[in-house]
């Protein structure tokens, strides 16, 4: 005789880029077209766990009171900022990044900053104890109420959660954990799902945050199912250069705060440190101003930070000159190469373009617009943009300089950090309320007026070496 209850169970496959769902195996995706992306996933009245039926009550909104003093704080001040001033008990949050990029570092840096306000659970189920101990002499982190767990049953994680009632859970990595109730292996998109949920679920009943390490594809994605980031509260990405010392924590996601923040630290020998002045890593206020050099200020969130923009524009004997971005779209730097060459009748098209934002940093704003022109004009002309001037505005196709939010904020840090002149477009000039008395505010209306810009008209630089003309 055939059990109802297991006649209901089927496998389905569901593309893990999307969540498509097909009855039978496909090669490629008919919804995002991603090939080798369906994964075997078991579906049915799986047995679930019984939950307090207390913790459920409903509730009318005026009678929910917030607290200010809920969120629980790390005192990694750029971490507590990023996460909208500490994290809410109960969430999930996902961290992803490249391997090697500083994950567990910093998750273990967090674990110990939460381990003086109470106990915290570090699950890992990649390292042993040996290997996390190793890290942590390293960081010279030691307490006693830092908990370390070698597993990836999600059960007995779970159950290890309700028995030492951590203030603080972190499993690293979501990826490796599996459920011992599924007959996929761990990575598999119902092994990730399944886990996840069981994470949130016990997250939500004990009201302890927990963090949750994720892999990414080779394309940059976080493996696994898409829906993975919809589960969860919080999805942080770190990112960076492995051969330069900073690195960059970006919130995608997040229910109890801003997404437009970003974390900046510096990695040392003894870990992830906070940086209170982004700008000083991404420009050097000090150096000579060199031909095809221009500083741009970007938002991240509500922080203003100055970046800058390298052009190298070289004779090119090759029928199509090559145009080199790196930190910057490609489709921008030929879209306004080619406004420059129609508006300004620049001969850009003999000319090879290489341009990169100093730093190692990826940004795309359309305030930059105005500094990636200047600084491909002033490699062209062979003149350095005059000292102490910072470059504003979105250009146009017909050459017009937008407007760009944020104006006033923008300006307030540029004259903090000692710039002497600022170009902003013309349309944003009556956005400012503020007086600024050392800092000069020149507007441009269009970018034929670009050559503003250059110090020293007519003459072209020169140096100890060698001589330009």
């Amino acid at each position: 005789m055939v059990n109802k209850r297991s006649s209901k169970i089927k496998t389905v496959y569901i593309c893990s880029k999307c969540g498509y769902q097909s009855s039978k195996w496909l090669g490629k995706c008919p919804n995002c077209e991603a090939w080798n992306s369906f994964t075997e996933e078991i579906t049915g009245p799986l047995e679930k766990k019984k939950k307090d039926q207390g913790s459920n009550k409903i509730k009318t909104l005026s009678g929910i009171n917030i607290r200010d003093n809920q969120r629980l704080l790390s005192n990694i001040h750029e971490f507590d900022r990023l996460c909208g001033g500490g994290i809410i008990p109960g969430s999930v949050l996902l961290i992803s990044g490249e391997p090697g990029i500083g994950k567990s570092t910093l998750l273990l840096q967090i674990a110990n900053a939460y381990a003086a306000k109470g106990k915290v659970l570090y699950v890992s189920a990649e390292e042993s104890e040996e290997q996390i101990k190793s890290r942590a002499d390293r960081l010279k982190i030691n307490s006693d109420n830092l908990f370390i767990l070698s597993e990836n049953n999600i059960s007995i994680i779970d159950s290890s959660i309700v028995k030492l009632k951590p203030i603080a859970a972190i499993i690293d990595s979501i990826q490796t954990v599996h459920d011992p109730d599924l007959d996929n292996s761990s990575g598999n998109a119902s092994q990730i799902r399944m886990c996840t949920d069981i994470l949130s679920q016990r997250a939500k009943s004990e009201k302890v945050p927990v963090f949750i390490v994720g892999h990414i594809t080779k394309d940059g994605s976080i493996a696994g199912p898409k829906i993975l980031e919809h589960m969860v509260d919080v999805v942080l990405y770190m990112e960076g250069d492995r051969n330069l010392d900073f690195r960059i924590l970006k919130s995608n996601k997040n229910r109890f705060g801003s997404t437009f923040e970003i974390a900046v630290f510096e990695m040392g020998q003894h870990g992830l440190t906070p940086v209170n002045d982004p700008s000083s890593f991404f420009i050097d206020r000090e150096k000579e101003q060199l031909p095809g050099s221009a500083t741009v200020t970007i938002m991240e969130g509500t922080r203003p930070i100055m970046v800058e923009i390298q052009s190298l524009v070289a004779p090119s004997t090759m029928a199509y000159p090559r145009r080199i971005a790196e930190g910057i779209d490609y489709n921008k730097v030929v879209l306004i190469s080619a406004i420059l060459e129609k508006i300004l009748g620049v001969k850009l098209n003999a000319q090879e373009i290489y341009l990169k934002v100093a730093g190692g940093l990826k940004i795309n704003e359309p305030s930059i617009d105005l500094g990636i022109a200047g600084s491909i004009l002033s490699s062209y002309k062979n003149k350095p943009v005059e000292k102490g001037t910072i470059l504003i505005g979105e250009i146009g196709l017909t050459g017009e300089i937008r407007a760009v939010p944020y104006i006033q904020q923008r300006l307030k840090e540029i004259e903090k950090l000692g710039f002497k002149k600022a170009f902003i477009p013309e349309a944003s000039m009556k956005k400012i309320s503020h007086k600024f008395s050392s800092l000069e505010i020149r507007s441009m209306k269009f970018i034929n007026e670009i050559e503003n810009l250059f110090s020293n008209s007519g003459k072209a630089y020169k140096n100890e070496k060698q001589t330009i003309s």
